[in-house]
């Protein structure tokens, strides 16, 4: 089995900061955020990193659990 807790997690982490990435892109582009330009900005500027971060950590800790 290759999907761990560890590797569940990162996934898990990996959709939760994609879905904030799309949801904040949507608030930008309608032009008035509920939490403001600038919070909305910092999350979307985190978020895209971080998707891509915990996904990378996710394929690293499975290909580590093959046998």
């Amino acid at each position: 089995m290759y999907l761990t807790p560890k590797s569940g997690l990162f996934l898990a982490g990996s959709c939760i900061t994609a879905i904030a990435a799309v949801g904040s892109v949507f608030e930008l582009s309608y032009g008035d955020p509920n939490l403001g330009f600038q919070t909305t900005a910092i999350i979307l500027g985190l978020s895209i990193p971080l998707t891509g971060l915990f996904f990378l950590a996710a394929v690293r800790d499975a290909k580590a659990n093959i046998k």
